[in-house]
């Protein structure tokens, strides 16, 4: 089972702190996904600082912080529970199967850290 967290927890800490930089950079696909479920432009310096520190967290869960990971994990499942809503409140559809990797991912991290 440490294995199975080891990998799920990794590949969580990778996709948050890529999807991050991409926020912190104003990537083109962020800015049109933020526009099209109506977040102000200004909101992106702030969610991006909040999937990093989730990233970070979970890192920090990895080397021996168990309770700091368990946060982590918690914050991005919530988090990612709000990017859904926002995607069915503004109804933009064809694109929720990104948040809702990033939640799997979240949720399998948070089932998983706290099964240790």
């Amino acid at each position: 089972m440490f294995i199975a967290y080891v990998i799920v927890t990794a590949a969580t800490i990778a996709a948050n702190a890529a999807i991050a930089a991409a926020d912190f950079a104003k990537a083109e696909f962020v800015l049109v996904n933020s526009a099209e479920v109506n977040l102000p432009r200004t909101w992106l310096p702030r969610l991006a600082t909040l999937k990093a520190a989730g990233a970070v967290g979970l890192l920090a869960g990895l080397v021996g912080f168990r309770l700091l990971g368990l946060a982590a994990a918690t914050g991005l499942v919530l988090f990612y529970v709000g990017a859904m809503a926002a995607h069915v409140r503004a109804r933009v559809f064809h694109n929720i199967a990104f948040p809702g990797a990033y939640l799997a991912l979240a949720v399998a991290s948070l089932a998983l850290a706290a099964g240790r």
